[in-house]
């Protein structure tokens, strides 16, 4: 019982310090990078006419995350809700420097 309140307690504070720090998303870093509108979504097509990546590149990172949200579902955010966008996030992802994705992924990201 005793745990059960700390954890509670826990996911509200966590909540909470999301809510006033206003967590910036790779999507939203991508947008203000190409000065876009904040919540402004893309196509993969639209992604690659932006950045130069070639669109088969960017399809395989995609595709890595619908693999990963089949395969793993324990590591997917329960607000996640499907696969695709699981795999537009890892593709934002990978299109930021300083995320772990880009390092995992930048193989594939390949100018035209």
């Amino acid at each position: 019982m005793l745990v059960l309140f700390f954890n509670v307690v826990y996911y509200f504070f966590k909540l909470l310090i999301n809510v006033y720090i206003m967590v910036e998303t790779y999507k939203n870093k991508f947008n203000k990078k190409y000065k876009f509108p904040k919540d402004k979504s893309h196509s993969i097509t639209a992604i690659s006419k932006i950045t130069g990546f070639k669109r088969s590149g960017l399809q395989t990172i995609y595709n890595k995350g619908i693999g990963a949200f089949k395969t793993n579902r324990a590591s997917v955010r329960p607000t996640v809700k499907s696969k695709e966008q699981w795999g537009m996030s890892r593709l934002y992802a990978s299109l930021n420097r300083s995320s772990k994705a880009y390092k995992i992924d930048k193989i594939h990201l390949v100018k035209k």
